[in-house]
């Protein structure tokens, strides 16, 4: 364990962030796209959201919403890390638009506060839930990281997990993979929760509903107040 640590950790230290402009040459699902630059074809995953996948429900939407906004478009993409099957982990904005929180706002992707602590994503869902648009106008919706359990098995199953956009999420997500995922479905309450990053993973993760009751992202109130 100690050593996929050490991996990841040194993947992320490897990276540094970087801010270029590259043309989409092809949108590979809801918050995937390929991009030339310089003549080479790099894959660019998007940071801080989870879209449906292709053969999951709105995940047809999704790749469309996307395509519409960056379809064969000279992008800027703000790297933020690049993630242990080399794909850049960033942002992706066109005409002074970003994409990422875009496809958020339109009900095309879930936001991931697991990985990121801007409020601004979770407003931004928030409001989409709300006015369920997208995704969110089904009654139930399954989060991306659920669909894959049922669906996507071994290496495809890691390759679609979002990525830690520093050294320290990576740290910290190997962790709590050791720490909670044998806990998945025993724990319902946040009286059962040590921690607020316990409360994320178990409501991102996990889906456990019942961590957040006013529906908007954040488990835990007592426990993430100062998260906020």
């Amino acid at each position: 364990m100690r050593l996929l640590v050490a991996l990841l950790c040194s993947i992320a230290l490897s990276v540094q962030a970087e801010t270029f402009n590259a043309k989409v040459i092809m949108v590979m699902d809801g918050d995937t796209v390929m991009v030339l630059r310089g003549g080479q074809k790099i894959k660019v995953r998007m940071a801080n959201i989870d879209a449906p996948e292709k053969d999951q429900t709105f995940g047809k939407q999704a790749r469309d919403s996307l395509q519409e906004l960056v379809g064969r478009k000279q992008v800027q993409i703000d790297s933020q890390a690049v993630d242990q099957y080399g794909r850049i982990v960033g942002q992706i904005s066109v005409d002074g638009r970003n994409v990422n929180q875009e496809q958020v706002k339109r009900g095309m992707a879930w936001e991931y506060s697991h990985y990121h602590s801007d409020k601004t994503y979770i407003g931004l869902q928030s409001d989409a839930q709300q006015s369920r648009r997208g995704l969110w106008s089904q009654a139930s919706p399954q989060a991306p990281w659920q669909w894959r359990r049922g669906h996507v098995t071994g290496e495809a199953s890691r390759l679609r997990e979002p990525p830690p956009a520093n050294q320290h999420a990576a740290a910290r997500q190997a962790a709590q993979t050791q720490m909670y995922d044998l806990q998945c479905g025993k724990k319902r309450h946040c009286s059962q929760m040590s921690s607020c990053d316990e409360a994320h993973f178990y409501l991102t993760r996990c889906g456990v509903k019942t961590l957040d009751r006013n529906k908007d992202g954040v488990p835990c109130e007592d426990l993430c107040s100062g998260k906020k």
